[in-house]
């Protein structure tokens, strides 16, 4: 067992509440339940020997040519991984049951399917979990030779069998071998709980019904999808991913399943992304439109007009850039210590201390992620709503730390400016869409106020470029969002050239950088890799602009950066490897939004090359 496997060498399984990782070795060494931000029952990614692990493989004997593989059953969030030995062929299906409904719930499920298709394979089972980011004790209570439960603070973990698995003690752990031969199967069940025991598995025809109707709901979810385009497998993909990290109780997306996952191996850029972030949320729920998920982005909506109505933040404001998932404000950090991180990148940290930071773009976001609705909602979140915008023309015009998140101080960030001019654009928008009561004239005039802002002091003219704030010539990938939030059409010169300025300093064979932090220090050591939601914004914006050959040729070698089963995480090493917390919400959005975008230009320009013919 390799202590620490890729960052990309996983899948996700999900139920739409919480959600685990399964290495290609067959080992849950990621979950956290009952909820994407409770504490980890299994951890091993950020802690090998402390983070506890749930292992289900064979015997895994390179020497001996056995090799593993991974991957999705089509269009589905079941996840396979296969043994290959040179007497036989074993697989691990593991899935859990999609809970899509809104009612929270305490009980998950996680179903591990075993098989053997070829000759004879032996398969062995460990699980040792570690509740509370291994800090807390648990003692086991073996309730017969097929099952056992694993005490810890306020959750029990219940592990199942079906089959010819024995399992024998170790310590508070538990172990278990057997052979399987072709045709043979057996069920490995997963169950967390503050509750009574689940019900007895009684067979394994029970087990195949359950998988075949998690394969049904995944299948019927996925025909809502427009999409049919060049991409469709990819795009299919991406779309199950963000659909696997929104929290259904309450519609809000995550921006990363993991936490503390490095932007560089062994470096200090390890934080939090298991809560709701304004932006990153607002972004997927425009991908998801845009690919015809319209309960996605309304149940979304909700849970922001509830945001925006219910004020109260950490930060004082009246919207804050995150809330953990069911909209409470408070995300305190902490450092768990005990923890050495993955591969040694410590610290490990819980919570985000930026919950409170002022990064006045969120307000952009919210504002857009509300005009893609022809229901506004009631009267009273329409007033929530025009108050935010009646605070924001008194406060817009103030430093703050930035879409990044930075930690080096306060500035004139232009794409906070940008946001800025989105939100009363929007506002206008609405209002008069809407027929609804607002200072139309007073959005409008500050709306106006800050275009003209950004022209002249955002806009670098030795650079010939928009600049990342404005106190320095230094570029940021942020501004590759100019065109799509309409503030210029994509090929609007100035916009050309700065575009070309971000080819000279950002870009590297495709892959694109967020920002020099050299040049623009950011209070944090060490460096990063570049970033992929960069990376996509910059093939969509190169396909708008027409620049269609680049586009192509940048979107199909960003592929071959997908993992195994067509999964990104946050960032890409210096030597192709993933970096970052994983599956990465941005990430997804952006490959869906460049796919559209290359479909339509290419759509077309093969159009007008027709009809010249």
């Amino acid at each position: 067992m390799n202590a620490y496997p890729p960052i990309a060498d996983h899948g996700m399984v999900g139920d739409l509440q919480t959600a685990a990782l399964v290495s290609s070795e067959g080992t849950i060494d990621w979950w956290c339940t009952p909820r994407f931000d409770s504490p980890s029952v299994f951890a091993s990614l950020l802690d090998s020997e402390r983070g506890g692990y749930c292992r289900l493989s064979a015997d895994l004997a390179p020497e001996r040519g056995t090799t593993a593989r991974q991957l999705y059953l089509a269009d589905t969030a079941v996840l396979v991984t296969r043994f290959m030995e040179p007497d036989g062929v074993g697989e691990v299906a593991d899935f859990m049951a999609p809970l899509n409904t809104t009612s929270p719930s305490d009980r998950h499920r996680l179903v591990r399917l075993v098989r053997v298709v070829r000759g004879s394979v032996d398969f062995s089972l460990v699980c040792r979990p570690r509740f509370d980011y291994g800090r807390a004790p648990h003692t086991l209570e073996q309730i017969d030779e097929a099952s056992v439960v694993f005490h810890g603070p306020g959750t029990r973990l219940y592990l199942q069998t079906v089959g010819p698995f024995v399992l024998r003690p170790d310590g508070e752990d538990v172990t278990a071998r057997c052979t399987l031969a072709a045709g043979d199967i057996a069920a490995v069940v997963l169950t967390s709980t503050d509750d009574g025991p689940p019900p007895p598995v009684s067979s394994l025809e029970e087990i195949g019904e359950e998988l075949n109707s998690c394969r049904t709901f995944w299948h019927t979810w996925l025909r809502a999808c427009t999409y049919r385009g060049r991409w469709r497998d990819m795009v299919n993909r991406s779309a199950i991913t963000l659909k696997l990290l929104t929290y259904a109780p309450t519609g809000a997306p995550i921006a990363g399943l993991t936490m503390g996952l490095p932007e560089q191996i062994g470096g200090e850029r390890n934080w939090d992304y298991r809560f709701t972030w304004i932006r990153d949320a607002s972004l997927s729920v425009r991908a998801m439109m845009d690919l015809g998920f319209v309960d996605e982005a309304a149940a979304f909506r909700r849970w922001l007009r509830e945001r925006i109505a219910a004020g109260g933040t950490a930060s004082g404001e009246p919207l804050q850039i995150m809330y953990r998932i069911d909209g409470d404000p408070h995300l305190t950090e902490e450092v768990l210590d005990h923890l050495e991180g993955y591969a040694g990148s410590a610290p490990v940290r819980a919570g985000n201390a930026a919950a409170d930071q002022i990064q006045l773009d969120i307000y952009g976001e919210m504002a857009d992620a509300l005009a893609q609705t022809r229901d506004m909602g009631d009267i009273h979140g329409w007033r929530a709503f025009a108050g935010v915008l009646d605070w924001l023309a008194d406060h817009w015009d103030r430093p703050d730390e930035g879409i990044w998140e930075t930690r080096g101080g306060q500035q004139d960030f232009t794409y906070s400016r940008l946001m800025t001019w989105v939100a009363f654009d929007r506002g206008v928008h609405l209002a008069t869409t809407f027929s609804r009561p607002a200072d139309i004239g007073r959005w409008t005039q500050v709306r106006d106020t800050v275009f003209k802002q950004i022209v002249e002091r955002g806009w670098n003219a030795k650079r010939q470029a928009f600049v990342q704030h404005y106190a320095t010539d230094v570029l940021d990938a942020s501004l590759l969002l100019i065109p799509r939030v309409g503030f210029l059409s994509p090929t609007d010169p100035a916009w050309l050239s700065t575009l070309d300025a971000m080819d000279e300093e950002l870009v590297s064979d495709s892959l694109v950088y967020r920002y020099n932090p050299e040049a623009s220090p950011d209070g944090l050591r060490g460096s990063e890799g570049t970033f992929n939601l960069c990376s996509f914004l910059y093939i969509e914006a190169l396909a708008r602009a027409g620049r269609l050959h680049e586009a192509r040729y940048g979107f199909d070698k960003m592929l071959t950066y997908a993992n195994h089963v067509g999964l990104f995480a946050e960032e890409i090493g210096p030597s192709g490897e993933q970096l970052g917390n994983f599956p990465q919400a941005f990430t997804h959005l952006a490959l869906i939004a460049a796919a559209i975008a290359l479909d339509e230009q290419l759509d077309a320009a093969e159009g007008n090359s027709t009809a010249r013919g």
